[in-house]
């Protein structure tokens, strides 16, 4: 592709009406390897012209003029040494979400990209060894895999994310393109807040995905790559879902997947009854016992549970002891599915339990439900193998068939968005201020540290000019007066950095500050802490 050319990208997804301004197409792999892209977006375009224009600039590479056949040769390394005004570090950090969910991304292609919690730890370390990822987070549900990223550069932060999503589903980026959203800072952080608030989910309203917002946090404490802003968005989009699902009536009545499974299955029931049905639920976790509860609240008394252990079946007996329930391990799987007519499946295995030669073994179910055994599949990777679906005896359901059984409910619970519209676009603007807030810190350590070389420095030589007579106790009265004469300089200085230290001060006059002490006394705080963060990454990706 040539450097100069414009590419088209048509078909561009629409998203929800919030993310109007930032929602990106991508361009296929060699663009992004030979390229830096520089998306140029028409302000409230996106929804209402279906082409963005993606300009190819100047890549840095042997046909940049003046550089000469030599640097084609040259590493990333030696170009980013060797170009003390290199473009790309004078940007400034910015906050990124890249994902898929269930409105742009069929189950198939999701499951490949699923991210068991077990390993959600190891995916923010793996992101955050690339080059211009400094923080991540991964969410990652039935419904929706995405990435979120303190990026040192925004195209490059969006390459190398892309490129690792890539190799871990085995989806070349061209695919991987057709499916998946971007969004940049605010609109990032209003994605996040309206997913956590139930917003974005396939049944409007729901309330495991604020627990699941939650464990993000949870598991990434004490991860060094779920840092301090991208641990900050995600707590700020916990306390978004709180005061929705206090202050609002979104979720009054609302169902969750497991209830949508539960009323699927109900619905493809002679006389719509649990009553005369054999239930074997698979997997006994988060979603099993939901399941298992609203298979009880629509009056299922009795049903068979699989599960690898006994003691969260037992647990869940205790809590509906009206309900019998009968354990059974996996090794009993396919007998407890052999004398089923509906079978749920809700485990986190990455391979399939229900494979199409054993579905065929089974025996005819009751003839009242039409000779096919139903399988309710609500995880991802699927547990029921999907060729499955093509037995005359069986009848296969996936979490993206739910979608006719919450149609129903969601015309309601879209009334009761506004009022949700408003207090998340409250919330984002907190959010956005204590994220301006902080870059301030950068030059409040850098003022600091340029007065402590000065003080340092004129400390030694006043106490060289004094000779070898001095007392310990003169020398720490004139290092205590060096110090109390450094801290009374900064002191007002720091106030006017710190966004606490004056309620009355508004934000913009304190970042204004900011920007005058860093001309004054030429910290050039972000673009140094940024060059030497990816110098850094590169120095050690390259050992």
């Amino acid at each position: 592709m040539d450097a100069s050319s414009i590419v088209h990208c048509s078909n561009f997804l629409s998203f929800n009406r919030s993310t109007s301004s930032s929602l990106a197409c991508f361009p296929g792999q060699a663009g992004f390897v030979r390229n830096e892209l520089k998306i140029k977006l028409k302000k409230g375009s996106c929804l209402l012209n279906p082409k963005c224009e993606i300009v190819a600039s100047k890549a840095v590479s042997g046909e940049q003029e003046g550089m000469g056949s030599k640097s084609s040769s040259l590493s990333a390394l030696e170009i980013l040494k060797t170009s003390a005004a290199d473009r790309y570090t004078k940007e400034s950090s910015s906050i990124i979400v890249i994902g898929i969910n269930f409105r742009t991304t069929p189950v198939e292609i999701r499951e490949k990209l699923s991210i068991p919690e077990a390993q959600w730890h190891q995916a923010i370390s793996d992101l955050c060894d690339l080059n211009h990822i400094d923080e991540a987070a991964v969410l990652s549900t039935c419904n929706r895999m995405e990435v979120y990223v303190l990026a040192l550069s925004r195209h490059r932060g969006v390459k190398e994310v892309t490129e690792w999503m890539s190799k871990i589903s085995g989806f070349p980026i061209s695919e991987l393109s057709q499916h998946q959203f971007l969004l940049y800072n605010k609109d990032a952080t209003q994605h996040l807040f309206q997913v956590s608030s139930g917003l974005d989910s396939l049944v409007l309203g729901e309330g495991q995905i604020l627990a699941q917002v939650k464990q993000v946090v949870s598991t990434g404490q004490g991860v060094p790559g779920f840092g301090r802003k991208i641990s900050g968005l995600f707590k700020h989009a916990i306390t978004a879902g709180k005061r929705v699902r206090t202050e609002t009536s979104i979720s009054t009545g609302s169902v969750s997947v497991s209830s949508a499974a539960v009323e699927l299955a109900q619905m493809k029931l002679p006389e719509c009854s649990y009553a005369t049905t054999k239930v074997c639920v698979v997997g006994a976790g988060k979603m099993g016992k939901l399941v298992i509860k609203h298979l009880a609240a629509k009056g299922c008394k009795k049903m068979v549970v699989v599960n690898r252990t006994e003691d969260k079946v037992a647990a869940i007996r205790e809590e509906l002891k009206d309900v019998e329930i009968l354990y059974r391990s996996l090794s009993e799987m396919l007998e407890c599915a052999a004398e089923a007519d509906v079978i749920f499946t809700c485990t986190a295995s990455d391979a399939p339990l229900f494979l199409k030669e054993q579905v065929e073994k089974l025996p005819h179910v009751n003839p009242g439900i039409e000779g096919r055994r139903l399988f309710i599949d609500i995880s991802v990777p699927r547990n029921v193998e999907s060729c499955v679906s093509d037995i005359d005896t069986a009848r296969v359901y996936n979490v993206d068939d739910l979608k006719e059984v919450v149609a129903a409910n969601k015309e309601d619970r879209l009334q009761k968005t506004k009022e949700v519209h408003s207090i998340i676009d409250e919330e984002v603007g907190k959010f956005e201020s204590w994220k301006d807030s902080l870059e301030t810190v950068p030059t409040i350590k850098k003022l600091r540290a340029y007065a402590e070389r000065i003080r340092a420095s004129e400390m030694d030589t006043c106490l060289s000019k004094m000779g070898n007579d001095i007392t310990k106790s003169q020398k720490k009265a004139i290092y205590d007066l060096s110090v109390g004469i450094v801290n009374k300089l900064l002191h007002g200085p720091m106030e006017h950095l710190r966004c606490g230290g004056n309620e009355n001060r508004p934000l913009s006059e304190t970042l204004e500050n900011m920007h005058a002490l860093n001309r004054i006394f030429e910290l050039d705080t972000e673009i140094s802490m940024l060059e030497e963060k990816i110098r850094g990454k590169m120095e050690k990706n390259q050992r």
